[in-house]
């Protein structure tokens, strides 16, 4: 359900294991990776690894690079910008990101 901002719930802040990801799936049947970084900060994108097709982000690796946080996809080992969704590796290439909030 829904708040009056039309924010939902996706998961409690204390499921998350920071640098560790988690995979949610969402009411329109896609699936999201949430991350929280060990600063506190969460991040959301989208769970499937665009060049494999394979939902397995949420089982990446989180790094930074040149200060950029990233998830470095576990299969092939591309990097996603945590914050855009841009591949580090391939500019043609992306990731939906979802903004997120914690409570």
């Amino acid at each position: 359900m829904r708040d009056e901002q039309g924010w939902f719930t996706v998961c409690a802040l204390d499921g998350l294991t920071p640098g560790r990801g988690v995979a949610a799936l969402l009411r329109d049947g896609s699936q999201a990776a949430v991350f929280l970084d060990r600063a506190g900060r969460t991040y959301v994108v989208g769970n499937r690894d665009p060049f494999t097709g394979a939902y397995v982000l949420s089982r990446g690796l989180l790094g930074s690079a040149d200060g950029v946080p990233f998830v470095a996809s576990p299969l092939l080992k591309q990097r996603f910008d945590l914050r855009s969704g841009r591949c580090l590796d391939d500019d043609g290439v992306s990731v939906p990101v979802f903004r997120s909030r914690t409570r």
